[in-house]
C-alpha cells in the first residue's frame, strides 16, 4: 500500500474480508517499506493522527491505540498478585510494553518481535507509543516468538501475545504447540492474554482459539473492548491461566495505590469487559470456564 505525498485529498482504505471497507483521510505518507515478513506503512491522517498499517490492515492509530494497549496489559497485570516478569510476543510498536512498565512491581519486561522494521519505524514515527522501549527494565529481542517460548529457560508471571491476525508470520501464534510452550514458561500464578479477533467478523477464529486454550489451561475466558479503527468496533482478548480468575482475583487495592492515569481502562471497565454478548458467549461457552 502506498500513499502519494502530493495527494492531500487522498484516502487510505482497509478492506476486511471483502465485505467491509474503512477509509481514512491522509495528510501525508510518512513511511512505506517491506521487510522479509510484511508490508509496513505509516501515514498521518486528519481524524486519527498517525496510523500504522501492516499488509494493508490497521494496526493502530494515535486516536485510539490507548484502548487496545491498556486493555491487553492492565487486565492481566491487575489480576496477578505480584507481576515481576512479563513477556510480550509481538507488539513491536511498543504500546503494550509502555503500559506494562507503568506497574512498579515489574522488574523485567521482555519484548520478542519477529520484525525489526516494526520496531524501527515505531521509534521514529510513533514515539508516543514506543516511548518505553528504551526503559532499563525492557529487553527487546528481534526473533521468532514461537521459537523463543519453545527454547527459553526463563519463566514469566504474565505473557501477552500482541499479534496481528492469524495469517503470515502470526499464524503459528494461534497453535496448540505454541500455547503448550507458553504454559511451560509461565510461573504457578501465570496468566496469558492474547489478541482474540472480532466476535462479529471472526467468530470461527475465536472458537478455534478458545478450543486450543481449553486443551492447555484450566481457566479460559474472553473479554471485549471497543476500538474505533478496527472493523466492527468490538474486538476481543482471550484470558487463560493456571489458576487466576479474571474477576475474583482483580487487585483493587493495587489499583487504588497506583492511581494510574488511564484513558479507557478502570475497575468498572475491567469487570464489564467480561460480560459478553449472548451470541458470542454461546459460541465460546463449550470451552470457557464458568465465572464463579
Amino acid at each position: 500500500m502506498q500513499v502519494p505525498d502530493s495527494l492531500t485529498q487522498c484516502w487510505i482504505e482497509e478492506v476486511h474480508k471483502g465485505v467491509l471497507g474503512q477509509r481514512f483521510r491522509v495528510k501525508k505518507s510518512l513511511f512505506t517499506g517491506k521487510s522479509d515478513f510484511q508490508q509496513v506503512d505509516i501515514v498521518d491522517t486528519y481524524g486519527h493522527g498517525r496510523m500504522m498499517f501492516i499488509d494493508g490492515l490497521v494496526m493502530l492509530s494515535e486516536r485510539d491505540e490507548h484502548v487496545y494497549h491498556e486493555m491487553i496489559a492492565h487486565v492481566p497485570l491487575f489480576c496477578h498478585p505480584n507481576p515481576k516478569r512479563v513477556l510480550v510476543i509481538g507488539g513491536g510498536d511498543g504500546g503494550t510494553i509502555r503500559e506494562v512498565v507503568r506497574h512498579p512491581s515489574v522488574e523485567q519486561a521482555v519484548l520478542v518481535e519477529i520484525d525489526a522494521l516494526v520496531v524501527e519505524v515505531s521509534k521514529e514515527f510513533l514515539p508516543s507509543t514506543a516511548s518505553a522501549l528504551d526503559d532499563p527494565r525492557v529487553t527487546v529481542r528481534i526473533e521468532d516468538g514461537v521459537a523463543f517460548v519453545k527454547n527459553t529457560d526463563q519463566r514469566f508471571d504474565v505473557i501477552i501475545v500482541d499479534s496481528t491476525d492469524p495469517i503470515g508470520p502470526a499464524a503459528p501464534l494461534f497453535g496448540t504447540e505454541f500455547y503448550e510452550d507458553v504454559r511451560r514458561v509461565l510461573n504457578e500464578n501465570g496468566i496469558v492474554v492474547s489478541q482474540g479477533e472480532s466476535p462479529y467478523y471472526e467468530p470461527d477464529w475465536q472458537v478455534a482459539l478458545a478450543e486450543i486454550l481449553a486443551g492447555v489451561f484450566p481457566s479460559v475466558n474472553f473479554y471485549n473492548y471497543h476500538n474505533v479503527t478496527y472493523p466492527g468496533g468490538l474486538w476481543s482478548f482471550s484470558f487463560a491461566s493456571k489458576n487466576a480468575h479474571p474477576l475474583n482475583d482483580f487487585q483493587q487495592e493495587r489499583w487504588d495505590q497506583l492511581q494510574l492515569e488511564t484513558k479507557y481502562y478502570d475497575p468498572g471497565i475491567h469487570h464489564a469487559a467480561f460480560a459478553l454478548p449472548r451470541r458470542q458467549k454461546g459460541l465460546l461457552a463449550p470451552f470457557m470456564r464458568p465465572l464463579t
